[in-house]
């Protein structure tokens, strides 16, 4: 089962209750220490690509939840200089609004349609966050269909590219959502944690947070190859 590292925001704060957020610094110093250490982050595509290809080695998923706004702002501009590229799982129906579903958490502005299509150009993999960021599994059967397929189809209409990847909201899953989703034509997706789903379309990822650095870090890749010994990731089906 291959690394995947899981972000959601980057950008200068006062408040994280969800720790969500790591800071521009901690983030370029995290992408730094992947790089010096021989590891290349990519998209979740090519991850899978090089996964089903035997050419995976030394290749580390970069996954950005939500869509917000700051990924073209900041996280953008230090990828390109490293070299990398990433995935970002949009909410479909919230794009140019905020984070609502958060609570009580400080708002922070999501993607827009125009700059979900400027990041593609930039070699950036945009995937489904579901429409509305809500909990799949207590959905109603429509309300589930139109969080993982009419999500998809919106996205794929913006940036006028297929969409292959799908990320459970909050990593909330269960067998039935797991088969809806490969049901709907996606090629993986992604949960939270490891769990006795770890599959293509449960792929677990590791957590980062702005506390994150060298020592932990490395503690964290090992608690990856660990936890994750007898997962295994299936290669894409063939059409």
């Amino acid at each position: 089962m291959p690394l995947v590292l899981m972000y959601h925001s980057v950008a200068r704060y006062t408040e994280d209750p969800y720790l969500i957020t790591v800071s521009p610094d901690r983030f370029e110093a995290q992408m730094r220490w992947l790089w010096r250490r021989g590891m290349r982050g990519v998209s979740m595509r090519a991850l899978l690509a090089g996964h089903d290809r035997g050419t995976a080695a030394g290749l580390v998923g970069l996954t950005f939840d939500d869509g917000y706004a700051d990924f073209a702002d900041t996280v953008a501009r230090v990828l390109a200089w490293y070299g990398f590229t990433a995935t970002v799982f949009a909410v479909a129906g919230k794009l140019g609004e905020t984070n609502d579903w958060d609570g009580d958490g400080p708002r922070k502005q999501l993607l827009d349609a125009e700059q979900l299509r400027a990041l593609v150009t930039l070699g950036i993999e945009i995937g489904s966050h579901g429409m509305r960021h809500n909990h799949i599994p207590a959905q109603s059967p429509r309300t589930a269909d139109e969080e993982i397929v009419h999500s998809r189809e919106a996205l794929e209409s913006i940036i006028e590219e297929p969409v292959t990847g799908f990320c459970y909201p909050y990593g909330d899953l269960d067998r039935e959502t797991i088969t809806s989703v490969r049901s709907a034509g996606y090629d993986y997706a992604c949960a939270v944690h490891h769990s006795g789903f770890d599959s293509r379309f449960a792929i677990p990822r590791t957590y980062v947070g702005d506390r994150d650095r060298g020592l932990r870090l490395r503690a964290k890749r090992l608690r990856h190859r660990v936890s994750t010994r007898g997962s295994r990731l299936e290669p894409a089906a063939r059409g």
